[in-house]
């Protein structure tokens, strides 16, 4: 069996003038959180997805809790893709585990 790991990156760029923005921008983040996306940088998230399958539902819910004011987008990469990141500038700190093997021993 083999397995095509996949990462769910979103984007997002939500108001936050009003109480009401505030609390949709708070709303949408924990949602975020709470279906496994991990902040990337301020307004992007990522996350693994197993398949075509996982992705697609991901995606769903991510329109099913859009808010109702700003812009929040989607896109689908390989994981080769991801770990071909080159990071620029500043200092690579991560102190998430972040890989795509079955057993992580800590």
């Amino acid at each position: 069996m083999t397995y095509r790991f996949m990462r769910v990156l979103v984007f997002f760029d939500l108001p936050t003038v009003t109480d009401k923005d505030k609390r949709e921008y708070r709303r949408f983040r924990k949602m975020l959180i709470q279906n496994g996306f991990v902040m990337m940088q301020e307004s992007v998230y990522t996350r693994m997805v197993l398949n075509k399958t996982v992705e697609k539902s991901v995606v769903d819910t991510l329109k099913r809790n859009k808010p109702s004011d700003g812009l929040v987008q989607a896109i689908v990469i390989t994981e080769k893709q991801f770990a071909g990141m080159v990071n620029i500038s500043g200092e690579f700190v991560s102190n998430v585990i972040d890989t795509d093997e079955r057993l992580v021993i800590l």
